[in-house]
């Protein structure tokens, strides 16, 4: 029997999925033809499911340390045993030192909206330090929208009419697979690709040029393009009078990048530079798709503001096949109801995730003497990694693991409780590289005792007398709930359109920047007075981490403000 299901990996694509069950066992996994997006075709990774989620490594029962921290030496214990156990560590670590001593950190090993979110309002309730979620793509967001605003960018199926597409910090035949056909599409009817990535990798070597940059230099890359575009006299004059703010402004910080000067800073041929800015500028509908390599740097989200401008300058926005994209998707966004921000004590401190070595190893009043740690694996993924295990190894703190196999932090748990598969519970699945909703429920009942996250944190909220609906709610309430988002995007989307399992489309333009900027001005913002206001330069900045000011470098505030703000 063939069943719909939704891969929940941290992918923009987020396939649609086909499961086939024989005997309560899932045997094979291909894709769904019926998927809009992904149209049948999965990558390598998705065929290796049945063995993942029947593997003779996973973990089925409750584990308990037996043995030193990071022996990886456990016992099985039952479900009432461990999470006894968590409960009243729980309560021992707040009585001394206060609730704040207990630390939760997770993050998208499970990208549905019920399950990936399911702990936020236990720790609310609780009262624990809270994470503040910056390894991925914050910095991203923050540098786009200060230029273009918030919301969905160009749908990717835009490329296919481009005639110049730009391919920024991403590997898209690894990482983005189903983004190919379109750029294909648009090749063999005559447009140029342009890949921009400090590895020769599989996207870079079909491009027709590679630009293969220093990291860290994209801004000044899309700098030096500005100064071509204006010193040729191919920018759209009248979009960027009509839509933007502070051209006069940018046009002066881009005279400082000339290719010369760029080509200097990125390490790239000067004529390559000068080459791209043409064909960009010159391109009846440019395009270009962002990854999120250019924000993988400190003075990261500078590098996104000054790339989402370059759109603006050629008047990409108004030909169909041009724009920019970065993220799509984004609904349903109101999760209140299920993280419960209200629940959380006025005061409560934050940890920065990529600081976690830093918070196990010297943070003090109080220290974190408890550690839970679900959809994630910090050990391998956290930065300062020496440092973070160094934390891990403490015979003092107490750390709780929710998984699915033995991961390098399992090796430092004192309790392990199995979690369930994707495949093995009722979610509801947005994506960050389609326009498109799914609903996915179990294809087979989980694997031994592994059980949900929402039902773990369920639990332990009724041992520690918590009474909130939230802690009641069961998956199918938290979609229903989610189905009504105020979002327009969400407009018309109800669970009887979602029981049969294929994706539907949330209601998102193609081209959504034809219908204005969500920026403060609401137009584009080559100048960004939010920006001035928090003591950051407003304008797009090429200068990489550790490289002081130049001569020809003039500071922002002895510009003459845009009119808008005069």
């Amino acid at each position: 029997m063939w069943k719909r299901a939704v891969c929940t990996k941290d992918c923009p694509d987020t396939c649609g999925l086909l499961v086939r069950v024989e005997k309560g066992r899932i045997v094979s996994v291909k894709g769904d033809p019926d998927h809009p997006y992904t149209a049948g075709f999965i990558c390598k990774k998705a065929s290796f499911f049945p063995g993942h989620i029947h593997s003779p490594h996973r973990i089925t029962t409750p584990l308990k340390r037996i043995g030193p921290k990071g022996s990886a030496r456990f016992k099985p214990v039952s479900w009432d045993e461990a999470l006894d156990e968590v409960a009243a560590r729980i309560g021992s670590v707040s009585s001394p030192s206060g609730p704040e001593a207990i630390l939760p950190y997770s993050f998208a090993g499970h990208m549905g909206l019920v399950h990936r979110h399911s702990g936020h309002a236990f720790f609310n309730r609780l009262g624990a330090s809270a994470l503040d979620y910056t390894i991925c793509g914050p910095a991203a967001a923050a540098g786009f929208e200060a230029s273009l605003g918030k919301g969905p960018s160009t749908e990717i199926q835009e490329a296919a009419q481009s005639d110049f597409i730009i391919v920024w910090g991403s590997n898209t035949l690894t990482t983005n697979i189903h983004a190919w056909p379109f750029f294909s599409r648009a090749r063999k009817a005559g447009a140029f690709l342009a890949v921009i990535d400090p590895y020769r990798n599989q996207t870079a070597r079909k491009a027709d040029m590679h630009l293969m940059l220093k990291p860290g230099t994209d801004a000044a890359l899309a700098l030096a393009m500005m100064q071509v575009i204006i010193d040729r006299d191919l920018a759209d004059l009248d979009f960027i009078f009509g839509q933007t703010i502070g051209f006069e402004q940018v046009k002066a910080r881009a005279a400082e990048y000339p290719p010369a000067r760029a080509a200097e800073i990125c390490g790239l041929p000067e004529e390559m530079i000068i080459q791209l800015a043409l064909g960009y500028g010159r391109a009846r509908a440019p395009y270009i798709r962002t990854g999120w390599g250019p924000a993988r740097q400190l003075r990261g989200g500078m590098a996104m503001r000054t790339i989402a401008l370059l759109p603006a300058l050629v008047g990409a926005f108004k030909t169909p096949g041009g724009g920019i994209t970065r993220s799509l998707g984004g609904a349903p966004s109101d999760l209140k109801f299920l993280t419960r921000p209200d629940l959380r004590p006025p005061g409560v401190r934050t940890v920065n995730m990529v600081e976690l070595g830093q918070a196990l190893t010297r943070l003090d009043h109080p220290p974190v003497n408890l550690l839970y740690v679900y959809l994630s694996n910090p050990a391998a993924v956290a930065p300062q990694s020496r440092e973070v295990l160094k934390g891990l190894s403490r015979e003092d703190l107490f750390v709780v693991v929710q998984e699915m196999f033995m991961t390098d932090t399992c090796r430092y748990a004192d309790i392990i409780l199995p979690g369930a598969s994707f495949l093995e519970v009722t979610d509801l699945y947005r994506a960050y590289g389609h326009n498109y909703i799914q609903l996915a429920r179990p294809v087979i009942p989980p694997v031994g005792q592994s059980r949900p996250t929402l039902d773990i944190f369920q639990d332990l909220a009724a041992r520690l007398g918590f009474t909130e609906d939230v802690f009641s709610v069961s998956e199918t309430d938290c979609i229903e709930k989610l189905l009504h988002d105020p979002s327009p995007y969400m407009q018309g989307i109800d669970l009887e359109g979602l029981r049969s399992g294929r994706a539907v489309r949330l209601n998102i333009p193609s081209k959504p920047y034809a219908q204005g900027f969500a920026t403060p001005s609401g137009k584009v913002e080559f100048f960004s007075r939010a920006m001035a206001d928090q003591g950051l330069d407003p304008l797009p900045d090429g200068r990489p981490y550790g490289i002081p000011t130049a001569k020809t470098d003039t500071p922002w505030n002895s510009l003459p403000l845009p009119t808008v703000f005069s």
